[in-house]
């Protein structure tokens, strides 16, 4: 875990599992996995050190690069922040009904669990669906759970709900400038390591 975690501080960004990008699967395996890493004789390991950096301070979660989960160390919040507040036009076009009133919901209430959704039934879109899009679009941060009966659930929350909850603030940063500084990084990492990683307004 400390290795993992000292180049998650090093690089800013660690990508849950890649194959070519550093990945916390990786790191703890040894070498690149390609495909799920549940299968592979580390798996275990790799579940247990992911739950340690789930319950870590310094460390978000949100599919940044790629698509993927992606581990962003604090240092790099402020970024993250304002570009997943900013509602800018490649965020908001093309979302579905369903997404748009998901989104409506978590803007009133702040957060929202999907276990105790009031979702109508008529709806085309499951919210697991709709929660995605929005998680895609970093338009929200969503972070998954147990519940009592051991079943899956997500916490919908909005960035500035999220911020919140961990002591952090939301708006130190200009969006081009938060935006600009993520794309160099993104850059640098895939030069480096001969990647083609991409970011979700690119």
């Amino acid at each position: 875990f400390k290795a993992a975690l000292q180049t998650l501080r090093r690089l800013g960004l660690l990508l849950e599992t890649d194959a070519r990008l550093p990945s916390v699967a990786s790191l703890i395996a040894g070498e690149p996995i390609s495909g799920s890493w549940w299968s592979h004789a580390s798996g275990q390991k790799i579940f247990a050190v992911l739950g340690q950096f789930e319950d870590h301070r310094d460390v978000l979660f949100t599919k940044l690069i790629s698509g993927k989960v992606t581990l962003v160390h604090r240092k790099l919040w402020p970024e993250v922040l304002a570009i997943g507040a900013a509602r800018a036009p490649w965020q908001m076009k093309g979302l579905s009904k369903s997404a748009r009133h998901l989104l409506e919901m978590i803007d009133e209430q702040g957060s929202l669990r999907t276990d105790q959704l009031a979702w109508p039934k008529s709806g085309t879109a499951k919210p697991g669906q709709a929660a995605r899009e929005l998680e895609k679009t970093l338009l929200i941060h969503a972070g998954e759970f147990h519940t009592a009966s051991g079943a899956h659930a997500k916490l919908l929350e909005t960035w500035k709900t999220w911020a919140k909850r961990v002591g952090s603030s939301v708006g130190t940063i200009h969006v081009k400038t938060a935006m600009e500084k993520m794309e160099e990084r993104v850059r640098k990492l895939n030069e480096q390591f001969e990647a083609k990683a991409r970011l979700p307004w690119l």
